[in-house]
């Protein structure tokens, strides 16, 4: 191989790893965070696992729609800052700030309204249930600034400043974790809300370090300025429904698809659904490297794309993808040899341990699976295409994994298959994404800088006047 390619290859590896590495540490420390709610509850029961593990997917099914607005804002933002179009950058920031504010506020209206009947859904035991509708219901309390904390990350992250959300996060994971065995157990003057308290404490801890978020960038601090603006770009606006709509429906259909999985998982009793709980915050460390890769190759081929350097970004995708193989195989050899400690930490139950020791060894099998899903995901959402990976999630999640253990449970086979059928999935998921991102057309996709409105070439003006 040439020297000058040899120079070129160090530099995107280089590059993919500036921009994961603090990815892989946010989304660790975000990993953290649920796997100690579960751990504050665990002497608690299994109930109270079980619950935490219910408010946590119910919260994640918020999350991820507005992750699906985060999409189109990485690939707009990134694709403007690569071209050096700073002020159409803000602006995507701008609205993508103003249309999440009012997403999550229209979202929190049910949990707010109705968190019994949501926590009702997934057929668990009335004391059970009754603890997970506490833990929603506070949950969406805080939901609006979880959004902006969410947001405002994203922007940061698409214009390659990995490190300031980075250190929020940190901040933010710290005092949830304080605030949440507080308000759980009732530390000094404080008393204790049990399930609910890790709710409460854990989102007000979250809450004080996104107010000092929001102030900053209001105030200027960061290379990506608040506007300021009373106004709405509407053409903006319908730019990132029309890119962020198939990540949007993408991720309501992936947390719809998990509440209906997990609903299987609770037939076959609360020790099951326990176990599935912890498997999937265990395995959380490692798959969540797999999300910091595949935010590097969405911001990288959205930067590489917009300085119009086709072959660049392509580099990016398949350089991200061997990083991340290499890097989820060996956290997950890690969780297999330690998954019988691991799964004792967590709870003292012999068969809720000895059913996450089993979902541990099955879910390790398909982590290199897994990487091609996150990483190619990414890429292609980075360029613009959101279509497509919508489309192997839905080939995924229905043929590989619904369907497959519906029939299961439905001919009485053991919980085993249940959770085996993931594998189905991700296979399914992994072919299509890597049999598009080979065809490159995607390359084809197109995002005209020119079309914004009257508000941006008012921000334009005003740039070029300061």
């Amino acid at each position: 191989m040439p020297p000058v390619t040899q120079n070129k290859s160090a530099s995107t590896s280089r590059r993919v790893w500036q921009l994961a590495w603090p990815s892989i540490l946010s989304n660790l420390l975000f990993t953290t965070v649920g796997f100690l709610h579960i751990k504050i509850v665990a002497g608690l029961g299994t109930s109270a696992v079980a619950a935490v593990t219910t408010g946590h997917r119910v919260f994640f099914l918020v999350q991820a729609i507005l992750m699906g607005v985060s999409v189109a804002a990485t690939a707009l933002i990134a694709r403007h800052w690569g071209a050096g179009q700073v002020a159409r950058a803000e602006l995507v920031t701008w609205t993508t700030l103003l249309m999440s504010i009012a997403l999550a506020a229209a979202l929190s209206v049910p949990v707010l309204v109705a968190p019994l009947g949501i926590a009702g859904l997934f057929g668990l035991d009335p004391e059970t249930t009754a603890s997970a509708a506490g833990f929603i219901f506070w949950l969406g309390v805080f939901n609006v600034f979880s959004a902006v904390n969410m947001m405002l990350g994203t922007a940061l992250r698409a214009i390659g400043d990995v490190i300031t959300p980075l250190w929020y996060l940190f901040y933010s994971s710290v005092l949830n974790i304080l605030f949440a065995y507080s308000l759980a157990f009732g530390v000094g003057p404080l008393p204790a809300f049990g399930v609910a308290g890790v709710a409460l404490g854990g989102s007000f801890g979250a809450f004080l370090v996104t107010t000092v978020f929001l102030w900053q960038w209001w105030r200027g601090r960061y290379n990506l300025k608040a506007l300021k603006k009373r106004a709405i770009d509407w053409v903006t606006a319908r730019q990132l429904v029309s890119i962020g709509a198939p990540a949007v429906l993408e991720q309501g259909i992936v947390q719809l698809a998990f509440l209906v999985f997990f609903a299987i998982v609770a037939r076959y009793g609360t020790t099951a659904y326990a176990a599935y709980g912890i498997g999937i915050s265990l395995v959380s460390f490692s798959i969540v490297v797999g999300f910091g890769f595949g935010i590097a190759a969405a911001t990288l081929v959205g930067q590489q794309l917009g300085a119009a350097k086709p072959e660049l970004a392509v580099k990016a995708g398949w350089r991200s993808l061997r990083m991340a193989v290499i890097a989820m195989v060996i956290f997950s050899l890690l969780l297999v040899v330690f998954a019988g400690d691991l799964a004792r930490f967590m709870i003292d139950d012999p068969e809720v341990v000895r059913l996450t020791v089993v979902f541990i060894y099955i879910i390790a099998l398909v982590q290199p699976i897994m990487a091609c899903e996150f990483t190619l995901a990414g890429a292609l959402r980075g360029a613009g295409d959101t279509r497509f990976p919508l489309l192997a999630t839905l080939c995924g999640i229905m043929l590989g994994r619904l369907l497959p253990a519906w029939l299961a449970a439905s001919l009485g086979l053991s919980v085993y298959w249940i959770f085996a059928v993931m594998i189905l999935d991700y296979c399914i998921k992994a072919a299509l994404l890597v049999v598009r991102f080979r065809s490159g057309n995607w390359l084809d996709i197109r995002i005209s800088p020119a079309k914004f409105g009257n508000l941006a070439t008012s921000i334009d003006s005003d740039k070029k006047n300061t």
